[in-house]
């Protein structure tokens, strides 16, 4: 009898993307603990200002957040446009509310 080579070749090209996501989980993971070890050195030496160490930190806090959305969440992925689309108006009520309330207390 004659086997169906389409659901093979469903199967090798789903292993193959598969693999690419492990791979790229991966990698991300690992920059994300570079990024760990960067801020904890930064820190930990003493080699910077603070007026440095500050804005660096939360530099690499932001890549962290977009790396953990992006890769581990998943938000890449097609299908998560609602969630997305919650979560940047979360961010930017968030920014709104702090801004306000910054300018209410300097000014």
């Amino acid at each position: 009898m004659t086997e169906n080579t389409s659901s093979k070749k469903i199967d090798t090209f789903q292993k193959r993307k598969n693999k690419e996501e492990m791979k790229t989980q991966l990698i991300t993971f690992a920059l994300m603990i570079v990024f760990t070890l960067v801020a904890f050195g930064i820190v930990a030496g003493d080699i910077m200002p603070k007026m440095f160490v500050i804005p660096i930190i939360l530099l690499l806090a932001i890549v962290q957040v977009a790396f953990q959305l992006y890769y581990f969440m998943h938000m890449k992925n097609a299908g998560h446009e609602m969630p997305s689309t919650m979560m940047y108006g979360g961010i930017w009520a968030a920014i709104l509310t702090v801004a306000g309330l910054a300018a209410l207390t300097w000014w």
